[in-house]
């Protein structure tokens, strides 16, 4: 699978494209929602959270608008732009999970919605769940989305987590948290840290 820096050096309008796209099903009466609804219920309220690979910064800016403490980042600079534009109550910056660090920490809870583990470089796996990981308060949560096909098997990816000191707390098959089975074609993994 492509990753998404190579997909915006072959497509430089890719960026604007995906921004518009869920402005479109915004437009159009789609619920964009709800990952941002299911973070909102899990999280307790004003908590600190880490949007990682924001985007335009759907999910964050919702959450901000519900009170939260947000810091979203992304390697996308025009989505950045966006999300800083759109939800100025919260903080964006750019920032590439697998290399660059995370300005904060102590989160009560990461969210990591919208295929972001799927873009991720092979070599930029581990050090992306190092570096969320590292940011990730003691009793924090961290819930990653994401969907089949794209280059990283679900036991796989559950297994590098725990390996950076993640603790799969539960798995489902959507935000909606509808219970994951074998065949499911999409996993929302919440984790916590292993206890010390």
């Amino acid at each position: 699978m492509a990753t998404w820096k190579e997909i915006t050096e072959q497509n430089p309008a890719h960026s604007e494209n995906y921004a518009q796209r869920w402005r479109n099903l915004e437009a159009a009466g789609n619920d964009i929602y709800g990952e941002a609804r299911t973070i909102d219920a899990l999280a307790p309220r004003g908590a600190k959270i880490l949007d990682a690979g924001c985007g335009q910064g759907r999910i964050g800016g919702y959450l901000s608008k519900q009170g939260h403490k947000i810091l979203g980042t992304d390697l996308d600079p025009v989505l950045i732009k966006y999300a800083s534009e759109e939800f100025p109550d919260a903080r964006w910056i750019v920032g590439d999970l697998s290399e660059d660090p995370i300005p904060e920490s102590d989160f009560d809870l990461i969210v990591s919605a919208g295929n972001v583990m799927g873009f991720l470089a092979e070599n930029g796996r581990r050090p992306a769940l190092e570096n969320l990981h590292r940011v990730l308060s003691p009793q924090g949560r961290a819930v990653i989305g994401f969907g089949a096909g794209r280059g990283w098997a679900f036991g796989e990816f559950i297994e590098m987590a725990e390996s950076v000191g993640f603790e799969l707390e539960n798995a489902y098959e959507s935000w909606e948290l509808k219970p994951f089975t074998p065949h499911s074609d999409f996993l929302v993994a919440i984790f916590t840290r292993k206890a010390a």
